[in-house]
């Protein structure tokens, strides 16, 4: 479940983007970006793991996952993850989506959802923090609802979640295939 490579345009953030699953030799840059956008974005979650320790979970388990997507600026610049899964049950989960602080509100961020829209669904769901604010009026504005908030006690930061769910809206009778 990874975007195929190719190549996007969006004003505002250079001549091209490629998209393209990751591989083993990106594991440093994704690491990179995940920790530079949650100190940017989420500074108020407390740090449950230290730099190295991100850096070695990107290696060790997300990039080999299989599920891990980017977005490359004109020079390699990292500017987003987007990292895709089916639980046990075969539910659709968008478990990473992390954008380099430059890439934001430039449409990259509706470019990797409605590329895991077109992956996953018809039924996607997942997780961001109660108090990213930002997030969250960015899922709404792209059809996700709220399904569950929780105080927090089953995530890492023991911060207050919010589940959001996302469904195809068209009837199968008229989806492209």
């Amino acid at each position: 479940m990874q975007i195929g490579a190719r190549e996007i345009r969006l004003s505002g953030l250079g001549d091209s983007i490629l998209l393209r699953p990751a591989v083993a030799t990106d594991a440093p840059a994704v690491a990179e970006l995940l920790l530079l956008s949650r100190k940017t974005f989420l500074p108020y979650l407390r740090q449950v793991h230290g730099d190295a320790d991100v850096h070695q979970w990107v290696a060790g388990t997300l990039i080999p996952s299989q599920g891990v997507s980017l977005a490359l600026g004109d020079k390699g610049t990292m500017l987003g993850v987007l990292a895709l899964s089916r639980d046990e049950a075969g539910m659709a989960w968008i478990d990473q989506l992390y954008l380099h602080p430059d890439a934001i509100l430039r449409g990259l961020g509706s470019v990797l959802l409605s590329e895991a829209m077109q992956l996953l669904g018809p039924t996607i769901r997942l997780y961001t923090f109660q108090l990213n604010t930002g997030a969250r009026r960015f899922y709404q504005r792209h059809g996700f609802e709220v399904i569950a908030l929780s105080d927090g006690q089953r995530n890492e930061e023991r911060c207050p979640d919010v589940l959001f769910e996302w469904r195809d809206a068209a009837p199968d009778c008229i989806r492209a295939t």
